[in-house]
């Protein structure tokens, strides 16, 4: 990847131009196959050709820029037996490799836990695995704090 030695911010698309919002749809309808040509792809996300090439190599949605790479997650589970357990079976689920748990003692009813895992072999997008996660009962909490 020619990316990878400028920097990158991770920001919610909800603060972002629409430019580069519909830059990254039209990316992901070619990556897909949803569309044969940039230009039907832009003219589907909304966004002019001359758009889509200003931004088109700047943009990269974060399953993109997280495949092959090692993501740091940091939750706040409830003290209940199985939230944990439930917690890693859904990261296997989507073929994710946990490689570390670290685990404070819960106080409170809570207990705070920081997951590693190799998005590699991910069968589904990060982005998907964060909101399942966020589903399960007794997850009060999930937030992104780092990536490799």
């Amino acid at each position: 990847m020619a990316n990878r030695n400028k920097d990158f911010l991770m920001v919610s698309k909800d603060i972002l131009p629409d430019a580069i919002v519909k830059t990254a749809q039209a990316k992901e309808l070619l990556a897909k196959g949803d569309c044969a040509t940039v230009n039907d792809a832009a003219e589907r996300a909304g966004i002019s050709r001359s758009a889509f090439y200003k931004y088109k190599d700047g943009v990269f949605p974060f399953y993109e820029v997280s495949k092959e790479r090692i993501i740091t997650i940091s939750l706040i589970l409830e003290n209940i037996a199985g939230v944990l357990s439930n917690t890693l079976n859904f990261i296997a689920s989507f073929r994710g490799n946990v490689l570390t748990i670290n685990q404070g003692i819960p106080l409170q009813g809570i207990a705070n836990v920081s997951i590693a895992f190799d998005t590699a072999d991910m069968v589904d997008t990060p982005e998907h695995l964060l909101v399942g996660l966020s589903e399960i009962e007794g997850v009060r909490k999930i937030e992104v704090i780092g990536q490799n």
